[in-house]
């Protein structure tokens, strides 16, 4: 298991950015080179501080390293993100779901929008990754340990730079409102 710790500062005041990653996430997809495409598939009031929502995300095919480029297909590229967030506390609970991994990648987590100053707030994202290469079909046991530390290696290196990645590209969307 591997720890997700991004920590990145936003340059709009953290009612904006909660609210614009909460509401309108889908369009910031021309700010985000990395993903072709965000789809809503629910969004779900559970009370008045907590809603749910439901996104697929698919990547860029161009990501997959060589290694697992035998295992993992570049249509195979997408995740859903079951998020919870919490208006009372300016938090929001997430859970990925990689589609074909679903059995071999867990990973979860939290971001809290913490506020820094009028036009300045801080997300700090925590979580954690777990890989189990036997779960993926078609990885030879004996080399089950290699791949999961190359599938782990490869999730990492697409979530974490993603995460300020899509930081950068609210910046860019809300300079351009």
């Amino acid at each position: 298991m591997t720890n997700i710790s991004v920590e990145d500062t936003i340059h709009y005041d953290r009612e904006t950015v909660f609210a614009t990653f909460r509401d309108n996430l889908t369009d910031l997809l021309d700010y985000l080179p990395d993903i072709e495409d965000i789809e809503v598939e629910s969004r779900e009031r559970v009370d008045d501080d907590t809603l749910e929502i439901v996104n697929l995300w698919k990547a860029s095919e161009r990501e997959v390293p060589s290694l697992a480029k035998k295992f993992i297909k570049p249509e195979m590229l997408q995740w859903h993100d079951h998020a919870t967030w919490h208006e009372d506390d300016w938090t929001c609970d997430w859970r990925m779901e990689v589609g074909f991994l679903e059995e071999a990648i867990e990973c979860h987590g939290t971001n809290r929008y913490v506020e820094v100053g009028d036009d300045e707030m801080r997300i700090e994202i925590e979580g954690t990754l777990d890989v189990d290469a036997s779960e993926i079909p078609g990885v030879p046991g004996l080399v089950a340990g290699k791949v999961s530390d190359t599938v782990e290696s490869f999730v990492l290196k697409v979530i974490e730079p993603n995460l300020t990645d899509v930081n950068r590209g609210l910046e860019r969307y809300l300079d351009d409102q």
